[in-house]
């Protein structure tokens, strides 16, 4: 069994739960930010909760407001704006533009300013509306989780599409070298693993970068600007490490389990094999009898 030393204490390699347990010691210790980050985040996945009820006043003037948008008004624009292009388009050649194709081009720009300009004040009456909701509300809480599985789920089906390729042709490979189902299994394992991994903290990392965009549409405070972004980025980032953890333990677990089982069963095959094994004694053989020793 394997053993090494830790700060002066024998640790055997087999208690999983013992290194396991002084790794994330040391881990913490070397890393507090990090690990102060993730224990903050696990907080507020535990206490934030679906974030403040609004007030009959609140329900009131936030639908007032978001009321007063004009969706058809934006959907007409962006009807004249995809018009607009395809005309341009059609009439544009590979290296010039002529007279038609300069006016359909006006018109195409026209368009877009106009889209842009209603979609601007659409996004400017949202933020009132929001404003009124306050970033700690139902509202803001909302939308920030919406957006957090948006590209959580974003992140899983990139892995499991990876997967996927990846289990194709490291089964074509594993063929043409004659490899066991086993060494198959365990390549694809980590495989697996390593595309979670990346479609999960790319995900997170996309997150992070919009929240702040999301953050400003309720016009906060700085201070409460800061607090919310802080919390949410360290919410997302502490379900995020706890899923992967969960992971790599189930898979480790797993291994481990497999291997005990292949190696108790190789101990009684092999217990088997010795009871059976015939053995010379009194000039003939005989099962289970060892031979007499003399001194």
């Amino acid at each position: 069994m394997a053993r090494r030393m830790e700060n002066g204490q024998l640790i055997v390699g087999g208690d999983l739960g013992t290194l396991a347990l002084t790794g994330v010691k040391n881990f913490a210790k070397r890393h507090k930010v990090i690990s102060g980050s993730y224990v903050f985040g696990l907080f507020v996945l535990l206490l934030a909760g679906s974030g403040t009820k609004l007030t009959l006043q609140q329900r009131g003037q936030y639908d007032h407001i978001m009321s007063t948008i004009d969706l058809n008004a934006e959907y007409d624009a962006s009807n004249r704006y995809a018009h607009a292009t395809h005309a341009y388009r059609a009439t544009k050649g590979w290296f010039s533009c002529d007279s038609l194709c300069q006016r359909n081009k006006a018109r195409m720009e026209d368009a877009r300013i106009v889209l842009d300009d209603i979609r601007a004040e659409g996004y400017n009456r949202m933020s009132d509306a929001k404003r009124v909701a306050g970033l700690f509300s139902e509202v803001g809480v909302g939308e920030v989780k919406d957006s957090f599985w948006e590209y959580f789920q974003a992140g899983k089906r990139f892995a499991k599409r990876q997967s996927m390729w990846d289990a194709m042709f490291m089964g074509m490979r594993s063929m043409s070298r004659d490899e066991s189902f086993v060494e198959y299994a365990l390549k694809m394992l980590i495989q697996v693993l390593i595309n979670f991994s990346m479609g999960l903290v790319v995900a997170f990392v996309v997150f992070v970068f919009g929240l702040w965009s999301i953050v400003k549409s309720y016009q906060p405070d700085p201070l409460t600007a800061l607090m919310f972004f802080l919390s949410a980025a360290c919410a997302g980032f502490a379900f995020v490490t706890t899923y992967l953890l969960l992971m790599y333990g189930a898979a480790a677990g797993g291994v481990y389990g497999m291997a005990k089982l292949a190696e108790t069963n190789m101990r009684i095959e092999q217990g088997r094999r010795q009871q059976h094994r015939p053995v010379q004694g009194g000039g003939r053989y005989a099962y289970g009898q060892q031979r007499p020793h003399y001194q």
